[in-house]
């Protein structure tokens, strides 16, 4: 087996210096940069929307198992706001401008932002773990479409889904199922 793998570095050079504006986006990025910041912003919005339904939840929690449960749900919702801000950040290196618009959060989101009245914590248990299944699903299908066109985004985003099956993991087991 030969190895014909041959680096041009000058060549890379003189690319790279006809387009410093561009940051760390170099001729060699393998996908369209706009539609990457567009599914980034749609995972802004969707994190932004698991933490506020997490943060709702935590605080209208009532019942026995309330302590434990809101606790969990706390800590869910300081990650998903991490979250975002990761993907934000990312955005940001692409040259994109991160879009946190409240007028568009709902339409931009996997999720759903869900409200139980009643303080129902099986209930809220339950949105959840089906609001971190779709984020699960998404992630999954966004990484597998960056693929090895963009790792630094699709390593931002392997993190994150890490993070998110461990939500759902503490969710079944608060369940109990």
């Amino acid at each position: 087996m030969t190895d014909d793998f041959v680096l041009d570095v000058t060549r890379i050079r003189d690319e790279v210096r006809k387009r410093m504006e561009a940051g760390p986006v170099t001729g060699t990025y393998g996908l369209d940069k706009e539609r990457v910041i567009a599914v980034l912003n749609d995972v802004i919005a969707t994190e932004v929307v698991c933490w506020l339904r997490y943060t709702r939840h935590a605080i209208a929690a009532i019942g026995i198992d309330r302590a434990q449960v809101s606790a969990e749900f706390t800590e869910h919702a300081k990650e998903e706001m991490d979250h975002a801000l990761r993907a934000a950040e990312r955005v940001s290196q692409l040259g994109g401008d991160p879009d946190f618009d409240p007028k568009t959060l709902e339409q931009r989101a996997h999720t759903d932002y869900t409200t139980p009245s009643d303080g129902d914590l099986d209930r809220m248990l339950k949105d959840n773990l089906f609001a971190e299944r779709i984020v699960i699903s998404t992630y999954q299908e966004i990484i597998r479409w960056l693929g090895e066109h963009d790792p630094t985004t699709r390593r931002v985003m392997e993190s994150i889904l890490e993070e998110e099956e461990e939500h759902a993991d503490d969710l079944v087991d608060l369940l109990g199922i």
